[in-house]
């Protein structure tokens, strides 16, 4: 068996040669040039006829800080379907924000959404966050910005074996918070437990929007509703990841090499940020990587599956993810282990324009078994 050590290094190689910053493609380019427009923050999926699905949604520039006359903001959620990363992608079903709203709750903005296969037969299920023109609760309504809503995730359905039959009529709130510190609950990461349970991530915020945290619903097998299991399973780190921990990915690892012997695995990809706002460094000193809001860093835990929610990190002074293009932002990534063997990942990174492209990349079979063994 491998020392703890030892096979610490060996994940981190695997996912530093997975999430090759130099080498990924780009997948879905934003929509326009520039700081503050992109695509991604959804997950891939590989079908049984071995295409690859992934989602996300087309972010143009704003700031909820000053409410929505600021910019468009997050406006089309998507779903691509291609036959491998290399494409070429067909973009299969959308939606609006028209789409995503009510009468009563129009929907200001769209973030974060992840697709899954349902639990039992043909069907899917889709999770998506939106920001619906609601009140804060009473004891907040003063701090509440005009222009601005309530963030929440959100649930549509179909029994179709094809995703793009998704219906929107379906929709309904699987997960939200009327608590202070955490009010903003988005960006959600689903998948089932080998129980049967779905598990949920998701990101939330506290409505002075200080920081970024990890929290966990569960959905028993065969019931309808969600609970709260925990507001915080990966605590914000010492250093770099202080203000901002944001799990996007659990990537189950293939039982080869150092791991043939170990219970099942999985590697846990997450956003992090030193602060909420860019703060400026000292000329004189030694600078380093800060992410902020919208523009975090990547990093990397690992968990025994068997063990979830409990995971270690394996990041701790400094990101392990950075985009060769200032200002490094590496971030929503989605990681799977396909049919083959091979590894493959999206995420959004930070182009020479300033703008967060969807980019992909994928390990071999061969390479993943020689960083195991």
């Amino acid at each position: 068996m491998a020392s703890s050590i030892d096979l610490s290094d060996r994940l981190r190689d695997l996912a530093l040669r997975l999430l090759d910053q130099h080498a990924a493609q780009i997948l879905v380019p934003a929509q326009r040039e520039g700081s503050g427009h992109w695509f991604g923050g959804g997950n891939l999926l590989q079908e049984p006829s071995g295409t690859l699905l992934f989602c996300g949604r087309y972010r143009n520039a704003g700031d909820a800080r000053t409410g929505t006359g600021e910019g468009t903001r997050g406006l089309e959620f998507a779903i691509f379907r291609g036959a491998s990363l290399a494409g070429p992608f067909e973009k299969i079903q959308s939606f609006s924000k028209a789409d995503l709203s009510t009468e009563e709750a129009p929907v200001v903005s769209i973030e974060g959404g992840c697709l899954l296969p349902a639990a039992e037969g043909e069907g899917w299920e889709l999770f998506v966050s939106t920001e619906k023109k609601t009140p804060y609760p009473k004891n907040l309504i003063h701090f509440q910005k005009p222009g601005t809503g309530v963030w929440a995730i959100d649930r549509l359905v179909t029994s179709s074996a094809d995703p793009s039959m998704l219906d929107k009529s379906t929709l309904s709130t699987v997960v939200s918070s009327d608590e202070g510190g955490s009010l903003h609950v988005k960006d959600p990461v689903a998948f089932r437990s080998a129980g049967g349970d779905t598990e949920l991530l998701f990101c939330s915020h506290p409505f002075s929007w200080a920081s970024s945290n990890t929290g966990l619903a569960r959905r028993l097998a065969g019931e309808d509703s969600f609970n709260l299991v925990s507001s915080q399973v990966l605590d914000r780190g010492p250093s770099w990841d202080v203000a901002c921990v944001r799990l996007t990915e659990r990537m189950v690892l293939p039982r080869i090499g150092v791991l043939s012997g170990l219970p099942s695995a999985s590697l846990y990809f997450y956003d992090g940020a030193e602060c909420l706002r860019p703060l400026s460094q000292n000329s004189k000193a030694a600078k380093r990587p800060r992410g902020y809001s919208c523009e975090e860093l990547g990093g990397l835990a690992w968990g025994f599956n068997d063990e979830f929610p409990k995971m270690q990190r394996l990041s701790l002074d400094f990101p392990l993810f950075l985009s060769p293009h200032a200002p490094g932002c590496s971030r929503y990534v989605s990681a799977l282990c396909l049919d083959d063997g091979s590894l493959a990942a999206a995420w959004q990174q930070t182009a020479p324009d300033g703008s967060q492209p969807l980019v992909g990349h994928s390990l071999a079979a061969e390479e993943v078994a020689r960083i195991l063994n």
